[in-house]
């Protein structure tokens, strides 16, 4: 029972802590994108997620998923206690990202009329192209230590890096769009990227591991496996960015840049703001289940844990984003941005099912089956474009969310099937119980939201943020005695 509580408690601690570091990021990202949007505005907004797209997919296109591949490999020796092991994988990082990130960087520079073409429709941006290539190489710099961190655990320096990092980049940028607006967008990507760098090598210092010298040919013939999963990681990643990419040039073409701006903004919400508990589950999680991939018991029972938390956490957090979308997006933004809101009241829906999917998808990764993971994302990424596509074309932002929700509930559906199948691993019944009533809480908040007489819309919310939060703390109570854990904490 204590190891069980213990287990719990390791997952909420990690997420606690990145959690923390999240939130400082999304209120530093909420000073940033208000700021922006009160100088720049939505079309300012659009060119720079137009820049930002197209600088994450040729990185997606050249880093070779090292950065993640590198993190199981770094975790798997790890736990078997092999530091030769740890200091040569660590050697491969080191050597192949330094080579990607140059090759990345000369890539941009060398196409820069056409990616300005592609994205503008023109070549009036191909010097800022040019410029804002050299971020790449910072970019990937920056995941190559972190990944070090966090393969290795050291949890604490990890933390501090992004934390700081996210820090340094609001400071050093936030004059620049003051002093020169729009002109400002690219010299901000380039230092706020390169003040990640600065900080994350800082706290890479700290790592007692130093990888072992290496030459160019070694690190690619010793490094196979690890660059092999790294390449079908990065075509995953790839085929992410690129549906986003292809999303956001047809929203373009038929809406205008404005809607691209309104688009990203509902996206920054999900994925940043919503989605925090994923990103700060993901960094503790997927060097454990790493760890551990070869026992199915422990799989089970990781996943299971994880998956849990996940609902636990997620669905308080969305009850919240429902009842108060209006507000949330003219505080994120401004007024100009209220067409979001009919977008991300229908897409923070499907944030529920990814926070099962999401913890069970990780198997597949962990276990560095290249072939399934490839296949299960072409699949899904195709899935996804057709229904945005579809979605935005008939009924605009409105039907882009509600498209959101329909993939995610046929992911959450699907993923359970191939990993089953697969590996024959399953949830247990004990977790469809809090499923089924936190996916009850969650429908009557959306379904509570439609109610045109105020009063009672924000009355039966407000209870339903109550109920959502309670049934929360009562589930992670019974698991991991929070009070027991809180009053001893105090002790100390």
């Amino acid at each position: 029972m204590e190891d069980k509580q213990e287990s719990y408690r390791q997952v909420v601690k990690a997420t606690s802590l990145f959690g923390g570091v999240k939130v400082f990021a999304i209120i530093i990202a909420v000073i940033r994108s208000k700021v922006i949007a009160i100088l720049i505005g939505a079309e300012g907004m659009g060119i720079a997620s137009l820049f930002m797209s197209t600088l994450n997919m040729v990185n997606g296109v050249t880093n070779l998923g090292m950065d993640k591949s590198a993190v199981k490999d770094i975790s798997y020796e790890r736990e078997k206690g092999n530091e030769n092991g740890m200091r040569k994988a660590i050697a491969i990082l080191n050597r192949v990202t330094w080579i990607t990130g140059i090759i990345g960087t000369l890539l941009i520079m060398a196409t820069s009329p056409w990616l300005s073409e592609l994205a503008f429709g023109n070549r009036e941006y191909t010097l800022l192209f040019i410029w804002v290539a050299i971020s790449l190489l910072f970019m990937q710099l920056t995941n190559a230590k972190l990944a070090v961190l966090q393969g290795i655990r050291r949890l604490n320096a990890l933390a501090k890096a992004n934390l700081l990092g996210n820090f340094f980049g609001l400071i050093g940028t936030l004059p620049l769009y003051y002093f020169f607006g729009i002109d400002a967008i690219v010299p901000a990507i380039v230092l706020a990227t390169f003040l990640s760098l600065a900080v994350t090598h800082y706290y890479s210092l700290t790592n007692p591991l130093k990888g072992e010298a290496i030459g160019n040919k070694a690190a690619f013939s010793e490094g196979k496996s690890m660059i092999r999963l790294g390449i079908m990681l990065s075509i995953s990643g790839l085929m992410s960015l690129l549906v986003a990419y292809i999303l956001q040039i047809y929203i373009s073409a038929r809406g205008g840049v404005d809607q691209v701006g309104f688009y990203n903004a509902g996206i920054l919400i999900l994925n940043q703001y919503v989605g925090l508990v994923f990103t700060a589950m993901a960094t503790d999680y997927f060097p454990r289940l790493s760890g551990i991939i070869d026992d199915l018991k422990k799989i089970q029972q990781t996943v299971f844990e994880q998956a849990h938390v996940a609902l636990l956490l997620i669905s308080p957090i969305i009850v919240i984003f429902i009842a108060f979308a209006p507000q949330i997006i003219r505080i994120l933004y401004s007024g100009e941005f209220d067409p979001t809101i009919v977008f991300v009241s229908w897409a923070i829906m499907g944030m529920f099912f990814k926070a099962v999917s999401f913890s069970v998808g990780y198997i597949i990764i962990a276990k560095g089956d290249s072939n399934l993971f490839l296949k299960t994302t072409f699949s899904f990424n195709t899935l996804l474009l057709t229904l945005n596509i579809l979605g935005y074309t008939y009924y605009g932002l409105w039907g882009l969310g509600m498209s959101f929700l329909v993939y995610y509930i046929t992911h959450f559906i699907a993923i359970q099937i191939i990993t089953y199948i697969r590996y024959k691993f399953y949830l247990k019944k004990e977790f469809y119980w809090v499923f089924i009533t936190c996916l009850l809480i969650c429908t009557s908040a959306f379904l509570a939201s439609f109610l045109e007489t105020v009063v009672w819309k924000y009355s039966l919310l407000v209870l339903l943020i109550l109920i959502a939060t309670g049934y929360s703390f009562f589930q992670l109570n019974k698991k991991m005695d929070v009070v027991g854990w809180v009053k001893n904490r105090f002790k100390k």
